[in-house]
């Protein structure tokens, strides 16, 4: 069954590769007309040359005045925004907490968390005015059983879920739904990467590493960035409007992570 996002004009931050451009393509599929925007100008061109249909531009989410531009551009583009998408996130250190520089903290926390807020604020008075609008927020399961090593990252992230429980009570009365989806084990580059990095460390073997990953997760498979985006969609749909403040997770069950 598909859901239908005619006429919704969607904005996806960090659209541009991963889980955020198998989110703008869903939402096109259904339907809406997207704009996305990346930190990377290459990876923002190469979104924007292998799905024509997309719009976009570059921008920084962890800067306050780089977002409020980016909004101008959109509102210029669409007039309006029904569906925001905060997708942008960083990994953030790898390292023991006393080991985290301060720099390294404020910038996880700046991106994951403050980004979310600098978009939000820009697209609340506008929805409140037409008096209709749905937020989306992209967390990780991780939020919810930690992970060892990932203190900033953790931190920012159940950050997410706490703000889009006070803005599920906050805006409900304006008709604005907020949700966070909340995905496990992404399949993809960055996963690539962090594999042939363990390979390179511990000299296992990538069939082992491949077990190891899907381990801890009942359904034993990685979480495609497409299943996060058709749970997007879903969310984005009338057939969700009655759907707030909801924490949901796209892990296949994710048991512990470590």
């Amino acid at each position: 069954m598909g859901y239908d996002l005619r006429n919704k004009k969607v904005v996806v931050t960090a659209g541009g590769s991963g889980i955020g451009f198998a989110i703008a393509e869903k939402c096109l599929e259904a339907g809406a007309d997207v704009y996305i925007c990346d930190i990377s100008e290459s990876t923002l061109n190469e979104a924007l040359k292998i799905n024509k249909e997309l719009k976009g531009t570059i921008a920084d989410i962890g800067n306050s005045e780089s977002v409020i531009k980016f909004f101008e551009q959109v509102y210029k583009e669409f007039g309006r925004i029904d569906v925001l998408v905060n997708n942008a996130g960083i990994a953030g250190p790898i390292k023991a907490l006393e080991d985290i520089s301060v720099e390294e903290w404020k910038k996880t926390i700046d991106v994951n968390l403050n980004g979310m807020f600098y978009c939000i604020k820009q697209v609340i008075p506008k929805m409140k005015e037409q008096k209709s609008g749905n937020i989306i927020n992209i967390s990780t399961r991780s939020a919810q059983l930690g992970m060892v090593n990932r203190s900033p990252y953790v931190a920012s992230k159940s950050g997410v879920l706490g703000l889009t429980t006070a803005l599920t009570r906050e805006l409900g009365p304006f008709n604005i739904r907020c949700n966070a989806v909340l995905p496990g084990g992404v399949s993809g580059n960055r996963l690539e990467m962090l594999i042939a990095n363990m390979i390179k460390e511990t000299g296992k073997t990538r069939e082992t590493i491949d077990k190891e990953l899907v381990e801890f997760v009942s359904m034993r498979k990685l979480v495609d960035p497409k299943d996060v985006g058709d749970m997007v969609v879903f969310l984005a749909s009338e057939s969700a409007s009655i759907i707030t403040g909801q924490m949901i997770a796209v892990d296949g069950n994710l048991e512990w992570e470590d």
